[in-house]
């Protein structure tokens, strides 16, 4: 059995780290590389560092920042925000990142996905899919979840791994900074989908929710913001209850 992987995610917004609640409500949770460096000493299996506003501000990610934070650290790391094209996918490689992280742009031109994965090897390249429930299905939004698309979540999920996408990050918007647990519903139809990893995302209050999202779905890992940011759970800590649990994690 593949090992679970706990994965802090970096949201930056004009260079700082940042968390919201239902991706809104943004306050600032501090400085990047200081919390990079500190999720390393912790134990942290992976970095996900995501521009948040790149795409809405139609700008590239912040590759100084991505540079400067891949120095520090020596675990996978994955860069997503404004990405649009094979130059793009590139210029963050050579600045440290290991994976990339497409969400607006791969729904905008789904070929992209496919483009990247021939080029670069479908392992680097990881889909971020923004889900909502609204009027009774689960929905892809994209633009930050600013804008609802036509897709359903989890027709798209499959698209993405046809297409060549090597994992899929799946964010509940719903669930997202609330600390109420994972959507587990639909991160459980997903994974069963689809035969590509899956990181389940957004809801993360307590270490109880990680013992659920991998009880109760397929996930292969789980990541979390705010209760890494402010030290509500320390990783060490989250890692030892999973064990006590029976969950064989990395």
């Amino acid at each position: 059995m593949l090992k679970k992987r706990i994965i802090p995610c970096l949201d930056i917004k004009n260079g700082r780290t940042v968390k919201g609640v239902n991706f809104v409500d943004i306050i600032d949770a501090g400085d990047p590389i200081g919390l990079a460096k500190s999720y390393v000493k912790q134990g942290a299996d992976e970095l996900v560092f995501l521009d948040i506003t790149a795409t809405i501000e139609n700008r590239k990610t912040l590759i100084n920042l991505v540079e400067r934070i891949s120095k520090e650290i020596n675990i996978p790391f994955t860069v997503g925000g404004g990405i649009n094209s094979v130059d793009d996918v590139s210029k963050l490689i050579k600045a440290g990142a290991d994976k990339i992280s497409i969400n607006s742009s791969a729904v905008k031109r789904p070929e992209l996905i496919s483009g990247l994965a021939n080029e670069f090897g479908s392992q680097c390249i990881v889909v971020a899919i923004d889900t909502k429930f609204v009027n009774g299905e689960w929905k892809v939004f994209v633009k930050g979840g600013r804008e609802e698309t036509a897709l359903k979540t989890i027709d798209w999920a499959i698209k993405v791994e046809e297409l060549g996408a090597g994992e899929v990050l799946l964010t509940s918007m719903n669930n997202d900074g609330t600390k109420a647990g994972f959507a587990l519903d639909i991160t459980n139809e997903v994974s069963k989908e689809i035969n590509i990893p899956i990181i389940a995302s957004g809801g993360a209050g307590k270490e109880e929710h990680f013992t659920d999202v991998f009880n109760k779905t397929e996930a292969s890992a789980a990541l979390a913001a705010s209760i890494f940011h402010f030290g509500e759970i320390p990783i060490p800590d989250l890692k030892n209850y999973l064990k006590t649990q029976n969950i064989a994690i990395r």
